[in-house]
């Protein structure tokens, strides 16, 4: 018999599982009706299927070629004939730029937390399950990259591997494996204790089955909940990477790397130059809420 995922509105690693007696359908809709009636977790959703929407169709939404310069229209003010957000340094239209740029900005954001979400679940289930020397040996290296401030450790992977969209990613990755493996770890610890699981030891099952039948049921609730909330972190290290130089490289249109490319305009036209910026805090503050609306709805004692 599978097990209810567990959820909690105190944070993933301080969630307790519940039995699997309970499952029932009525707990997935009684979800969804707490979701629906949170306004803020509702606009945060319609937010980022509007920027996952502009990611997908950005190509053919865009009204002129995000990569045409002009010199003659470099800079122009927001609201000029033509150029609805204005220009930026190269005479390129910054509303094309920006809606192309919804596509690698949030790619480079979302994926690293979703290859992070996959590994890092599996290393916190093998050490949470296992116990003993394997937890040790596993949580004490994690610990060694979870020293490091995220921003610092994301910095020096991808100096050391050089800048690119596949190293930004890479590094973003490590950053975040840490993270989601001890959650995982620590709900699994609470997880492998329970009456359930023993019964299903005592009768025989082996522990990939015990795992796969009784434990991970349990734990990709809560991981996926915090999972989410590392959206908004990976979209700011993704674009602080691409501002220095260590991500997306130009002539790209992306968030962090037109940010930076505009630093220089910020006194010039200073709406303009902030217009990145802007996009990247809107979907940062987005997902966050997003989270945080996830995280109230799944609290199992709504």
């Amino acid at each position: 018999m599978s097990a209810l995922p567990l959820h909690s509105s105190s944070g993933a690693a301080d969630a307790k599982p519940l039995p699997p007696m309970q499952r029932s359908r009525g707990y997935w809709t009684s979800a969804l009706l707490r979701f629906t009636r949170d306004p803020v977790a509702m606009g945060a959703a319609f937010v980022v299927l509007l920027l996952i929407g502009l990611a997908v169709f950005g190509p053919w939404l865009a009204p002129a070629d995000p990569y045409a310069s002009s010199m003659l229209k470099r800079l122009k003010p927001i609201g000029t004939e033509g150029l609805p957000l204005g220009s930026d340094e190269l005479g390129r239209d910054m509303l094309s730029r920006l809606i192309v740029g919804a596509r690698l900005s949030l790619f480079i954001g979302i994926t690293p937390v979703i290859c992070a979400f996959v590994l890092g679940t599996v290393i916190g289930i093998v050490a949470g399950y296992a116990g003993g020397f394997t937890n040790t040996l596993i949580m004490r290296t994690i610990d060694v990259f979870y020293a490091f401030p995220s921003v610092l450790l994301a910095i020096a992977l991808s100096g050391t591997l050089g800048a690119g969209v596949v190293n930004s990613l890479i590094s973003l990755t490590i950053v975040f494996i840490p993270q989601i493996a001890r959650v995982a770890e620590s709900v699994t610890t609470q997880v492998r204790t329970r009456d359930y699981v023993e019964a299903a030891r005592a009768s025989g099952a082996n522990p990939f089955t015990i795992v796969r039948v009784h434990v991970l049921g349990n734990v990709l609730g809560p991981i996926f909940v915090y999972a989410t909330s590392l959206i908004a972190v990976s979209m700011i290290l993704a674009s602080g990477l691409s501002f220095l130089g260590l991500g997306v490289k130009p002539p790209e249109p992306e968030w962090g790397l037109m940010l930076n490319t505009l630093r220089t305009a910020i006194y010039v036209q200073p709406w303009v130059a902030a217009l990145p910026g802007a996009m990247i805090f809107i979907t940062s503050i987005s997902f966050n809420l997003l989270s945080d609306g996830l995280r109230s709805a799944m609290d199992n004692k709504g």
